[in-house]
């Protein structure tokens, strides 16, 4: 178990525990009802499902993908309990389709963090895609999903 003095090592082991492939490292930010709601909004509820669900993730989807820190905001609620947002890139993704390039694909985590004894823990965490211009999501016919930007939209 590492020991982390400020909030922000938090975002700094989540980034070098994944591009180590390092699911314990990165298990070791949260408590054990710890909870993760990830970047298409499934919902995990305790530090082993978050194990599990990187453990896969890491192994299939991300297998060769790197996560790089672009930046940190934190906000302190109160001496023990803060708020970090952080701009993380994901290069790398693994291809759903052979041939196909690997992804690049921007992201806005929120980790809410907790001091607790001598050490920061992440007690809740939620990962959003950045699509720039967007603002929100439409269900196209097909049922897929399509980012849209409701003024490309409005009659001129």
């Amino acid at each position: 178990m590492m020991i982390r003095d400020t909030p922000e090592q938090i975002v700094e082991q989540f980034v070098n525990a994944w591009n180590q492939y390092n699911v314990e490292l990165l298990a070791d930010i949260f408590i054990e009802d710890a909870d993760f709601v990830n970047v298409t909004g499934l919902w995990w509820h305790k530090k082993e499902d978050i194990y599990k669900a990187h453990d896969y993730g890491l192994k299939i989807i991300f297998k060769d993908s790197t996560l790089t820190l672009k930046r940190t905001k934190t906000r302190y609620l109160t001496d023990t309990i803060a708020i970090v947002h952080a701009r993380l890139q994901l290069s790398n993704q693994s291809a759903l389709v052979n041939n196909e390039e690997p992804q690049v694909r921007n992201n806005l985590f929120i980790f809410v963090t907790q001091r607790i004894n001598d050490s920061w823990y992440c007690i809740a965490a939620q990962n959003a895609e950045v699509q720039n211009g967007k603002e929100t999501f439409i269900k196209k016919e097909d049922g897929a999903y399509e980012a849209v930007n409701y003024g490309s939209f409005r009659k001129k």
